[in-house]
């Protein structure tokens, strides 16, 4: 049956008659769905080309454009900061430059193999380039080469279409002339990091070339400094290459700051300072504001501006004069005979009588104990206990007085006290009293506490910033308040509750020290008509059985002075502290007087520094290459890598000299007096000193056992 049906079917259509017009026709028919179909989605595509042309023309018209023409921000120039006369202490100055990006990197190994050789780089740089990759997130840049000559800037250029993600650049790099001489005054710049642009989602952040504030007076005035960017409009090809600038808009620099600071004197004082360990600070006796506030070593700022380097960072770490410490405000000692001046007023205020005279036998008997003073100095008044720097005398009347009636004094006059300076981390140090010491260690004040503490040792613990505040407040007699702002001088505390009688009683004894027959009368200043007055202080770091230059360099005593000049209207005060220096008037009185001379003759004090700086091996940075060379000789590519920023700021905040506090002074055998006898030569930079053989003495009883 399926056959049969098949075969009608096949028959059928076998028997229809095709003509050429039943084709024609079959033709047009489908040219008229297919046409429709064209002219359909014609319509389609011209109602789409018309809404894109008409409606969203700006859209595709800046996307065009950007294909072409590239937009690029210009780091605006940091303002400049200045010191009082207007010479810069941190300017820019034009650079060429070549950053990389390394999201944009296509071969990395490859790209900085050939930036290596166009760049000559060594080892070690090619090292903390890779650290610094490392470190780096998305589009951040990394500074690869700065201040670079026109060909190897050029020869880089020319070679763009093969180094992706690298970045040539002419722009302006951050700069200080003096270098470490205003490293931790000034602070930093350096390139901003991931957590910076988390903070801050501004743009110029991840602009090649660009650096924030990262420490000091840079980070705490970073709106002021920063300045407003500019941008460039550049016609390139498809590759990148630049064809020509269409537009340009300029950047605006940032405001300066203007600095109560002397730059020639800060740059004096730091180089002066040689090879010790030590702060010095100056103050303006008439306004308050700080003349010079230095701390060396230090670290040159310049070598942070693109990221400190491995062998940098050992070379800071590994010092043991700590050089990313700023001894002037976080440094903290012992003030010793420093203290003296002030205890005077102290002790007229509660009524001791300055002409009263106090034997000294060599020492002071507390109970079963000792103290004995560095000489036997006979018959002292107020004046001349000061002069002499007799222990005994300030015993005497500390026990008779109490500490406690001194302590009020020395906070008002600055010690233990934190000033509102911009962009300082001070540390406030300790003024102790009986409340403190329960507060503290929930034990009762003693008698052999207020010993100790009367002639700057056992608790108290200060910074040279507080040194330089006291002096000036006894050099003046007004409460002046440090400042550090050009033109905004802070005004003074209330009166001082001392008549001008009690303050002549400092003074006198002070002059003397250094004119008279005192401890620091071998730093007399060498001009005419001009004359110091001052204090030496020899501070005890550890309970030893000779005092001074003995031991290694961590276990000798801390050498400090304290001065103002002229003595007859003091216009400049000045405290000087050098770490384990020795005796007040071997090395610090030396510097002081140096210092002082700067500001009244700098002929005659160049004179001095460069004939020492000979013997020294040159300028603090010519000293810092000479070493930086010889641990890249040494060390090569070993020296361990560089944290991040918060790694940085934490090694400079961790940093500090805080010795435990000597509580048994004076009961050790001292060899020597406490300063060099009256008209002995002090030496700038003692040496080791063999050690003198220990006299007799009774035994030292427990430190802090009731006298």
């Amino acid at each position: 049956m399926i056959w049969p049906f098949r075969r009608d079917k096949t028959r059928q259509t076998v028997g229809r008659h095709i003509s050429s017009g039943t084709l024609a026709n079959s033709f047009e028919r489908r040219s008229v769905v297919v046409g429709a179909m064209q002219g359909g989605i014609g319509m389609l595509l011209a109602a789409r080309m018309g809404y894109i042309a008409l409606f969203q023309n700006e859209r595709y018209k800046t996307l065009s454009e950007s294909n072409r023409v590239n937009l690029a921000l210009i780091p605006p120039r940091r303002g400049w900061i200045l010191d009082r006369h207007g010479n810069p202490l941190a300017t820019n100055r034009s650079d060429f430059r070549i950053d990389l990006i390394p999201d944009r990197l296509v071969d990395k190994e490859k790209t900085l193999a050939e930036l290596g050789q166009l760049l000559s780089l060594s080892p070690v740089q090619l090292q903390d380039l890779s650290d610094k990759i490392k470190r780096s997130r998305g589009f951040q840049p990394v500074e690869v080469a700065t201040r670079l000559d026109f060909d190897t800037f050029s020869a880089v250029s020319v070679r763009l279409p093969e180094l992706t993600g690298v970045i040539p650049q002419r722009g302006f790099l951050r700069y200080y002339p003096t270098g470490p001489a205003v490293a931790h005054l000034i602070g930093y710049v350096g390139p901003a990091s991931a957590e910076d642009y988390e903070k801050d989602h501004n743009p110029l952040l991840i602009t090649p070339g660009y650096k924030i504030g990262k420490d000091g007076l840079e980070k705490a005035f970073e709106t002021t400094l920063r300045g407003v960017p500019g941008a460039r409009r550049t016609e390139v090809t498809a590759t990148g290459r630049v064809v020509r600038d269409l537009a340009m808009r300029e950047d605006v620099q940032g405001e300066p700051i203007r600095l109560t600071i002397d730059g020639g004197l800060q740059d004096y004082a730091a180089r002066r300072i040689g090879l010790e360990s030590a702060a010095v600070t100056v103050i303006d006796c008439e306004t308050g504001g700080i003349l010079a506030l230095c701390s060396m070593p230090a670290f040159d700022p310049n070598t942070f501006v693109g990221g400190i380097g491995r062998l940098q960072w050992k070379m800071l770490n590994e010092d043991d004069h700590i050089p990313l410490l700023n001894k002037a405000l976080r440094g903290l000692y012992p003030p010793g005979s420093t203290m003296k001046p002030m205890a005077t007023l102290a002790l007229q205020q509660h009524g001791v009588d300055p002409s009263e005279r106090v034997n000294c036998p060599g020492g002071y008997r507390l109970g079963s104990r000792f103290f004995r003073c560095d000489a036997v100095h006979g018959v002292v008044d107020m004046r001349s206990a000061i002069e002499h720097s007799c222990n005994t005398y300030f015993w005497s009347m500390a026990h008779r007085v109490g500490y406690d009636a001194i302590a009020p004094v020395a906070k008002l006059l600055g010690l233990g006290q934190e000033f509102d300076l911009p962009g300082t981390k001070q540390r406030y140090g300790t003024v102790p009293d009986a409340a403190w010491k329960m507060r503290r260690y929930k034990q009762e004040w003693t008698a052999a506490d207020s010993l100790n503490a009367s002639i700057g040792q056992g608790y108290v613990s200060v910074s040279p910033l507080q040194l330089a505040v006291m002096t000036s407040r006894i050099a003046s007699g007004r409460n002046l308040m440090p400042s550090l702002i050009y033109g905004q001088p802070k005004p003074p505390g209330p009166p001082l509750p001392f008549t001008a009688e009690q303050f002549a009683v400092p003074h006198d004894g002070m002059f003397a020290v250094v004119n008279g027959g005192g401890t620091g009368v071998g730093s007399k200043l060498q001009l005419a008509d001009i004359r110091m007055a001052g204090k030496t202080g020899t501070a005890q770091v550890r309970a030893l059985t000779a005092r001074g230059h003995v031991g290694d360099w961590k276990s000798r005593d801390h050498s400090l002075f304290i001065g103002y000049a002229p003595a007859e209207a003091p216009r400049y005060a000045i405290s000087v502290v050098v770490e384990h220096g020795t005796f007040g008037a071997r090395a610090a009185a030396p510097i002081a007087r140096d210092v002082l001379t700067f500001l009244f003759d700098q002929g005659k004090a160049w004179d001095t520094l460069l004939a020492m700086e000979k013997q020294w091996g040159g300028t603090p940075m010519e000293r810092m290459d000479a070493k930086y060379r010889a641990f890249a000789a040494q060390y090569g590519t070993s020296a361990p890598s560089v944290g991040d920023d918060k790694a940085v700021q934490a090694a400079i905040t961790k940093a500090d000299n805080t010795d435990t506090p000597v509580n048994n002074v004076g009961t050790a055998p001292d060899t020597f007096p406490e300063e060099p006898a009256s008209g002995a030569k002090a030496s700038p930079n003692p040496g080791p000193s063999p050690s003198p053989s220990p006299t007799p003495t009774e035994a030292r009883p427990v430190p802090g056992a009731p006298g």
